[in-house]
Parts: structure tokens; sequence; C-alpha cells
């Protein structure tokens, strides 16, 4: 099994910055893919930026060139930099983390970008 623990979501006004980070526990030695997903209200999940082990990024067209993700690997943890900061980036952000056998979400952390 593996836990996720995000952090770093809250209230910001438009054009503004967070920094997500989610840090994975458990069985970390079978980690391969991490990534970021949101869900506003009403709306499905949708995948935000994804990282591969060996650094690959990929991004939703909403949000490239205002978001980047990183991971730590030696702390297993994953980032997510967002600036410039929309009221449409609103939602709930997810971890996701796949291993060979499953995928593992965390808890989710709230992103509220309001003047």
């Amino acid at each position: 099994q593996l836990q996720l623990v995000e952090s770093g979501g809250g209230l910001v006004q438009p054009g503004g910055s967070l920094r997500l980070s989610c840090v994975a526990s458990g069985s970390i030695f079978s980690i391969n893919r991490m990534a970021w997903y949101r869900q506003a209200p009403g709306e499905q999940r949708e995948l935000v930026a994804s990282i591969t082990r060996d650094g690959r990024t990929n991004y939703a067209d909403s949000v490239n060139g205002r978001f980047t993700i990183s991971r730590d690997n030696a702390k297993n943890t994953v980032y997510l930099q967002m600036n410039s900061l929309k009221p449409e980036d609103t939602a709930v952000y997810f971890c996701n983390v796949a291993t060979p056998l499953a995928n593992f979400w965390g808890q989710g952390t709230q992103v509220t970008v309001s003047s």
C-alpha cells in the first residue's frame, strides 16, 4: 500500500501563485508516474500535469506555461507550482501516483482563486 499526503492549497487572488506538495509513504519503491488532477464542482476530474520517474512531463492545455510539475525521487514527493492563477483554476487538487499494480489517490487539497 501507499499513502499520499497533500499540502499547499488555499485562497489566492487572481494572478497569484501557490505551490502544492504531495508526499508518498509506504510501498514507495514501485512508484512510476506521479500526477496532479483537479475537480471543480459539478465537473469531472481532469488531468492537470504528470511526470514520469525520469522527468518527462505532460500538461493540460489550460495550464501549460503557467504550472510546473516536478518531483524529488529521494523525498518521494511531487510538486505543482502554480503561477498566474485564474478563477477557473478553482478546484480540489488531487495527487495521483501510479505503481505497476495500482493507482493511488491523495485526499485532495482545495485551491480557490478569488478576489
